[in-house]
């Protein structure tokens, strides 16, 4: 009896972990309308109302890296403390013939926040953290809000870009 409860106890686990590992893979997909709201929750705390109107909070859903659109991004993210990068999407990242190429946008302690083509997923662009070969890459759309909090996009005109900084809390603010 003991030997057969172990073994159901045992196919149970293994179950629930393969369960969860696939889960773990899922993008958030937001409604329209779930979307909206979250762009107004996550729009930044300023009287400034250019900032108000063109600094837009990005969900990755939206793929925002697929297309080079000659757009400003400012990126929220963790390595040993929180960081903001700051970068212009103005250059494509061709599919050379092996599977992945990227694109460095900020090298910081031992991190490295970059964009990634992969051709065998169906974002193509990946937003990700990378820390070494012996540790796990962070993927934007996969893993939560503790490494990468969010993105936001610059819809304003270059010679008005706002000098945004970060706390110890992670909050963005206007310098």
């Amino acid at each position: 009896m003991k030997k057969t409860l172990s073994l159901l106890g045992s196919i149970t686990l293994i179950g629930t972990s393969t369960t969860s590992l696939v889960a773990c893979n899922n993008v958030v997909e937001y409604t329209p309308e779930q979307l909206d709201a979250l762009k107004k929750e996550n729009q930044i705390n300023t009287t400034n109302k250019e900032i108000k109107d063109n600094l837009e909070w990005i969900a990755p859903q939206e793929k925002p890296f697929n297309k080079v659109n000659n757009k400003y991004y400012y990126i929220v993210w963790k390595g040993k403390n929180w960081n903001i990068t700051k970068f212009k999407n103005n250059e494509e990242i061709i599919p050379p013939k092996q599977e992945y190429r990227y694109k460095l946008l900020q090298e910081k302690e031992e991190y490295k926040i970059q964009l990634r083509y992969c051709s065998r997923n169906d974002t193509k662009i990946d937003l990700i953290i990378f820390k070494s070969i012996n540790e796990p890459t962070l993927i934007w759309k996969r893993n939560s809000n503790d490494f990468i909090k969010s993105v936001y996009r610059w819809n304003g005109e270059e010679q008005n870009l706002p000098n945004l900084i970060i706390d110890k809390d992670a909050n963005i603010q206007v310098n």
